[in-house]
């Protein structure tokens, strides 16, 4: 039933709950309209309501109980009643440990046997209810009834004042609930959780006792592998009972009002069947999942949606959401989380047995699989040892066929290690080159998941190796143990006259178990590449995965790369440069392969990623478009990449470029990157940030080590103005040691917003002296001064950063800083600074956004010839361009149409550019041209005399300081609020606003035009 059905199951079954019994059967069969399933689903909850009450007064119910008992432990303590200083029997009370809804808990001295113990009392509002007492009486008896280290131990129960006391162990820790709060639990103390948790139920369901309150607040850590489960008061099967309403933290488990927490409910307590020990078993495993992904497996926004999520929806699978559990974990969690108890664990021994393989199996590094290998290998050992010899060919036919039926080694989890290829050769050419050529083999598998070498080189280092360090076998191995990968691939290639022999094996990195290999000779030099593709193919095969895809996805390694090893040895060596040096370093490389074959389409495809990345769109485009001609001679993920970059580059059409994504990750589902291109490249263009996130968070599931990824969580939550939530982000990457030359502009942004001129002062420090960072954030300074009217001071940081660009030799991004100088400059009514600066940024690139740049600032200064030939410009060359076509040009037209006079032109004009409005360059230095059509159309109001309308244009620039930042339109949008609100004639509200303007430009150069104006505006006003 989805979430919808069951809003009206629950708006039906509160109204008839509010109607006398003998009216609801008339009103249900009016009300459902002849839908007897729906009738027959009320029908059936109305009945188990008829006890305890609607959903709505047992939440009242819950309400008072909860206050009552909030308000009674705050004042036990301090009333004449405390029980602190007395002695109850041999037991001397000491302090308060803590009070909940149903239990008061203080710290005692046991007089007789000198131990601290626990003392549990029932709140003085519920000492006369009898059901509570039975509630509390039936938590003594059950949890004593039990003697299990697992189980929290009752020593005896005492009486006071006619009360009961329950005297149980004192325990020192914290709350599973408290653990996990602080992020998943670790695979190794989750196993040992689950084991000894487990193992306590397996007891008390032995003794008859089913707990039917499973859920981390009752699961306690009292040392790190020891755990105990706590409050039995709900302990008996019960044919019938009502679920509660529960809030967000945790249940209040009064008697005959909320026996159990939703969210930890098995199916058939939802459905109000009676429950057995199999109850238990799933609720756990909704524990385990909660502790091993740090979130519920089942969740809504009230008990409702959470009990149609408990029967109806299947979790997403626990490694999807923490990608560092095995497959074999995901087994049994899912297998303890069936909604059918029949296809459940049946007891909770079956479980204990399964999790403590599992845990043997990671002791020794094999984590992949769980009962059925490991039963056929113990088979296949002890048959041996047992067979007379007349039957040793029988035993060998077994042994073989549990060999060739095993599961397979690797699963779609496991990641690998590449090693470089031991060259036995004296050929340097094969040195670096047979290894890049593997792993565009094995990245066409969407089965197989190579670590990436930006990650292999953060933890080189982490082993005090160099960087660039060579993967011998021995290295790659450690590496492997280090990351949790599951296997090394380690490759040779050795000649045997004129002829190549290459080996390829796959090894488990703890063990050393060999896991498959295979070999493929080469007539010669030229045809080495056929026989590693052989190879590749091969192994992917016997490490697993499907023949049909093996054969699907199978790019012959001369198409997908190049037939000549040259070529490719340039092509690898850029490659190892670019991760070590950068992205100028690997540029030469590139060319050099391009040179020895012009129809390497990977070659031209990273060119143009390089030249993007230093500032150098113009020319990236060439490379971007080269490649996307020669697509068809790479695999199948490169495909996907090249045509994703070529949409948002070249093309600028940000659909293609979204689809060629979406597409790629639905035949790629492990490979972070399209999801990265989407959250930092394409979702931003079009303004749609929460897209953005979405992608980012699942780029940083798949691919946690990237520094680059979140540095985009950073600016796409920046965005939003979730600004804590982009510090988080930050600090995720600290605390994983990551660093990125995006964090220095990400951390000024967020230090600009909450005013933090130190901290904004802290990243132009930490940026000095760093290419391609020190001009940005001195573009940031120029941005910010302007931003209060300090022109003078905004000139000379632009100044600088246009001579840091430049001895960087990076045009584009010194061009961009000069046009931005331009548009700052035509803003304030400095008609001739402004053309100045544009026609040097224009003299400086062609570029797409510097292009628009400065028609802009023409357009604002009145030289309209020159702004509409770059509009007209602009068009022809990017006809199908997204930011371009519904942004650029509708607010260069628009803007064109103000100066003329004709506001309902202008205004007409932007309506194509409203669905995009938010949206903002991202190839340039940083994105700069969100919200300029707004701040145009607000301009296009105040010349129609529409104040109101105009109003709502300069506050929405105000709103979303997120994406405007440091833009001067940021600060122009007050002065836009107030002369809006005049023409209303609203002359406070406008008096207000013009203060707001003149506050935040009280350190202003006194000379700017529209400064003058803003105050001769406010003169006027009385």
């Amino acid at each position: 039933m989805d979430s919808d059905r069951w809003k009206q199951v629950d708006s039906l079954l509160q109204s008839a709950l509010e109607r006398p019994p003998e009216e609801r059967d008339a009103f249900l069969r009016n009300a459902c309209g002849g839908d007897e399933a729906l009738e027959r689903e009320v029908r059936s909850l109305v009945r188990s309501q008829q006890q305890a009450g609607s959903f709505l007064e047992n939440a009242a119910i819950e309400v008072a109980a909860r206050a009552l008992a909030r308000d009674q432990s705050k004042d036990l303590q301090a009333t004449s009643d405390s029980p602190i200083g007395q002695t109850i029997s041999h037991y001397r009370v000491i302090g308060k440990l803590g009070a909940g809804g149903m239990g008061v808990v203080y710290e005692a001295e046991d007089i007789r046997l000198k131990r601290r113990v626990a003392l549990k009392f029932l709140p003085d509002n519920l000492a006369h209810d009898p059901r509570a007492l039975q509630r509390f009486k039936r938590e003594a008896h059950a949890a004593s009834s039990l003697n299990h280290p697992s189980i929290c131990t009752i020593y005896e129960v005492e009486e006071q004042d006619g009360q009961p006391v329950i005297v149980m162990e004192l325990l020192e820790g914290e709350s599973l609930k408290e653990r996990i709060r602080k992020g998943p639990v670790p695979a190794d103390e989750l196993l040992e959780l689950g084991i000894q948790t487990y193992d306590a139920l397996a007891a008390a369901h032995a003794k008859g006792i089913i707990h039917r309150d499973i859920k981390p607040a009752n699961i306690f850590m009292v040392s790190p592998g020891r755990v105990k489960i706590l409050d039995f008061g709900l302990a008996k099967a019960i044919p019938s009972y009502r679920p509660e309403i529960e809030s967000e933290e945790e249940s209040l488990t009064l008697e005959g009002v909320i026996p159990g927490t939703t969210a930890y409910m098995s199916p058939e307590q939802v459905r109000g069947e009676e429950i057995d020990a199999r109850s238990d078993l799933f609720s756990l495993g909704v524990v385990l999942y909660e502790a091993a992904t740090g979130r519920r497996p089942f969740v809504g926004k009230n008990h409702v949606l959470i009990m149609n999520a408990v029967l109806n929806e299947k979790p997403i699978t626990p490694s999807r959401v923490n990608p560092e559990l095995s497959a074999a974990l995901d087994t049994i969690i899912v297998k303890a989380l069936e909604k059918d108890r029949e296809q459940r664990y049946q007891h909770a021994s079956e479980i204990r047995a399964d999790l403590q393989r599992l845990r043997l199996g990671t002791d020794s590094g094999r984590a992949t699989a769980i009962a059925i290998p490991v039963a056929a290998t113990g088979f296949r050992k002890r048959w041996k040892l047992v067979v007379p010899a007349g039957v040793a060919v029988l035993a060998l036919s077994v042994g073989s066929y549990f060999y060739l039926h095993r599961t397979p080694r690797l699963t779609d989890k496991d990641t690998i290690v590449l090693a470089d290829f031991t060259n036995a050769t004296s050929d340097p050419v094969f040195d670096g080159t047979l290894r890049e050529g593997m792993a565009v083999q094995l990245e066409q598998s969407p089965f197989l998941s190579i670590v990436p070498d930006q990650q292999i080189q953060q933890t080189l280092q982490m082993m005090g190796q160099k960087p660039d360090a060579k993967l011998t076998p021995e290295v790659a191995r450690e590496l492997c143990q280090r990351l949790g990968s599951g296997a090394v691939l380690d490759g040779s290639i050795a000649q045997i006259g004129s002829q190549y022999l290459l080996t390829l094996k796959a090894v488990n990195c703890v063990s050393g178990e060999s896991l498959a290999s295979t070999e493929a000779q080469a007539s010669d030099k030229n045809h080495v590449l056929d026989a590693l593709g052989k190879t590749a193919s091969e192994i992917r095969n016997k490490l697993g995965e499907s023949l049909s895809t093996v054969q699907k996805l199978d790019t012959p390694l001369d198409q997908a790369t190049t037939p000549s090893l040259g070529a490719l040895k340039a092509f690898s060596s850029g490659r190892k440069v670019l991760l070590t040096t950068g992205e100028a370093a690997s540029i030469p490389f590139y060319k050099r392969a391009i040179e020895l074959d012009p129809n390497f389409a990977l070659a031209y495809a990273w060119l143009g990623v390089a030249s993007t990345s230093i500032g150098e769109p113009s020319i990236a485009a060439g490379y971007t478009r080269k490649a996307y001609e020669l697509r068809d001679r790479t695999s199948e993920p490169e495909k996907y990449f090249i045509s994703a970059v070529f949409h948002k580059e070249v093309t600028g059409n940000i659909e293609k470029a979204e689809q060629s994504c979406q597409v790629w990750i639905q035949a790629y589902p492990r490979s972070w990157i399209p999801h990265s291109y989407l959250s930092g490249a394409i979702y931003p263009v079009i303004g749609q940030y929460e897209k953005a996130v979405e992608e980012a968070r699942e780029a940083v599931r798949l691919k946690p080590d990237n520094p680059v990824l979140y540095a985009f969580l950073m600016f796409n939550y920046t965005s939003l103005n979730r600004l804590d939530e982009a510090k988080a982000a930050y600090g995720q990457a600290l605390a994983r040691k990551l660093y990125s030359s995006y964090y220095p502009p990400a951390l000024y942004q967020t230090a600009f917003l909450q005013n933090d001129a130190a901290g904004m002062a802290q990243q132009v420090a930490r940026s000095a002296g760093q290419p391609g960072v020190e001009d940005e954030l001195l573009g940031l300074e120029a941005e910010t001064a302007a931003y209060s009217g300090r022109l003078r001071e905004a000139r000379e940081f632009s100044r600088r950063a246009m001579d840091s660009a430049e001895r960087a030799e990076e045009k584009e991004p010194a061009a961009t800083y000069s046009a931005l100088s331009a548009l700052r400059e035509a803003f304030f009514g400095n008609a001739e600074e402004a053309r100045h600066g544009a026609t040097l940024a224009t003299g400086r690139s062609a570029g797409r956004d510097v292009q628009y740049g400065a028609a802009l600032a023409f357009a604002y200064v009145g030289d309209d010839r020159r702004a509409r030939t770059l509009a007209d410009d602009l068009g022809k060359r990017f006809p199908e361009d997204t930011l371009v076509q519904f942004n650029y040009l509708p607010t260069l037209r628009a803007k064109l149409a103000v100066r003329r006079e004709n506001a309902s032109e202008a205004i007409e004009n932007l309506r194509a550019a409203a669905p995009y409005e938010l949206g903002q360059t991202t190839s340039s230095t940083y994105g700069w041209t969100a919200l300029y059509p707004v701040f145009v159309r607000g301009e296009a109001y105040l010349a129609a005399h529409q104040g109101n309308e105009a109003a709502a244009e300069f506050q929405k620039i105000l709103d979303h300081r997120g994406i405007v930042l440091t833009s001067p339109i940021g600060a122009l949008a007050h002065l836009g609020v107030a002369r809006a609100y005049l023409l209303q004639g609203d002359k406070d509200k406008a008096k207000v606003a013009y203060q707001d303007f003149l506050t935040l430009w009280k350190d202003a150069d006194p000379d700017i035009p529209i400064l003058k104006q803003a105050k001769a505006e406010n003169a006027k006003l009385p």
